[in-house]
């Protein structure tokens, strides 16, 4: 499955309730209209970007993005209310929680991070990785 057929998957879980309502139209983000940005200093070490960002409307609470790291470039440690689903789209990466070994992930992999999990994670030191982020918000805050 390639990168823009993931961020659709993860586009149209967060359209769920549309569905449930016959009032409330189907929206499509097209991939080509998203924004990529730079990832702020104040959350991330290195070359980060992040892209095809989408947020699901109320009742929905979930929300992500399409996040690429520059070789040895990650996120600093934080954690997410309910928790974070990462699904690696490409290259070589790593993730680690507070009181663990850091762990080597790749394209195809899905990482689980509980509520309230201190972690980190990027790309290996040599290669570079993106993986698609998923969290659900509580009282409007993800991470």
């Amino acid at each position: 499955m390639n990168t823009k057929s993931m961020v659709t998957a993860a586009m149209a879980f967060s359209a769920t309730a549309a569905f449930a309502e016959p009032d409330r139209a189907v929206t499509v983000t097209r991939f080509n209209d998203q924004t990529t940005t730079a990832g702020s200093p104040d959350y991330f070490t290195g070359s980060v970007k992040v892209q095809s960002r989408f947020q699901a409307q109320s009742p929905a609470r979930v929300g992500g993005g399409v996040v690429s790291f520059e070789p040895a470039a990650r996120t600093a440690w934080h954690t997410h209310p309910l928790g974070q689903t990462l699904i690696v789209t490409e290259g070589a990466g790593r993730v680690q929680h507070w009181d663990g070994g850091i762990q080597e992930i790749g394209p195809g992999d899905v990482v689980w991070i509980p509520p309230g999990v201190k972690h980190w994670h990027g790309a290996s030191p040599e290669v570079g990785m993106s993986h698609i982020a998923v969290a659900e918000a509580l009282d409007g805050q993800t991470v």
